[in-house]
């Protein structure tokens, strides 16, 4: 399974933190599942760490490139995609990467609720 990985999950999967159900370590840790990590959750991650809402280990950025992920960049096809997702949620992380699933296929794996409500292969955790 190709997976992408909601901000949340990622950071939760990264301390280690028990908010993060034993069914997302176990899709996360499958050598059968390849792990999508998208430009703009790091995006997200870093706007949050400079406004101080967030704090992350000098090591971050060293951190997540040995987790061994796969790295997903925003092309014009997600941005596009975005303009017909219907308007259930606003954050426009959250739009970015459900579009980016749609597009590549990707299996979205998130805790969030309303998430599941979008056309896209949610799966909740």
């Amino acid at each position: 399974m190709k997976l992408l990985l909601d901000t949340h999950v990622l950071l939760w999967w990264m301390n280690d933190d028990r908010a993060l159900s034993k069914d997302a370590r176990t899709l996360i840790q499958s050598n059968d599942n390849v792990i999508y990590v998208s430009a703009a959750t790091v995006w997200e991650i870093r706007i949050k760490q400079k406004l101080g809402k967030l704090r992350l280990p000098a090591s971050f950025e060293e951190a997540l490139r040995s987790e061994g992920f796969e790295d997903l960049p925003i092309r014009c096809a997600h941005a596009h995609r975005v303009a017909n997702l219907p308007d259930i949620h606003q954050d426009p992380f959250d739009r970015i990467l459900l579009a980016q699933a749609l597009e590549d296929q990707l299996v979205f794996v998130t805790h969030d609720k309303a998430l599941a409500k979008y056309p896209a292969e949610v799966r909740l955790v």
